[in-house]
C-alpha cells in the first residue's frame, strides 16, 4: 500500500517594496496590485503587507522579490529571494 502524494507545485513569488526594517532579520514588504471592481469596472489600487525573513541588510525603498515558506514565527511566512536594482 503506497500513499499517493499530491503535487504541491511551485511556491508563490511576488515583488514588492521594503517599507520597514526595524526588526532583526525581518523586513516589512508592501505589495501593490491594480484590480478592476467586479461590477463598476473602476481600477482600484490594493496594498498588502507581508513580513519576510532576510539575512542581508535592506533599506526602506528597496525593491525585492519574496517567496512563500513554512511559518517562521506568528507573522513571518515569506523569505526574501533577491533584491532588484
Amino acid at each position: 500500500m503506497s500513499k499517493e502524494r499530491k503535487n504541491k507545485g511551485k511556491k508563490k513569488e511576488i515583488k514588492g517594496v521594503v517599507t520597514g526594517n526595524k526588526m532583526d532579520k525581518v523586513v516589512k514588504v508592501t505589495v501593490s496590485t491594480l484590480e478592476a471592481h467586479p461590477m463598476y469596472k473602476k481600477i482600484l489600487k490594493r496594498e498588502k503587507v507581508f513580513f519576510a525573513r532576510t539575512e542581508e541588510d535592506l533599506e526602506v525603498g528597496d525593491k525585492v522579490t519574496i517567496r512563500e515558506s513554512k511559518p517562521i514565527s506568528k507573522k513571518v511566512r515569506w523569505l526574501v529571494v533577491g533584491k532588484e536594482k
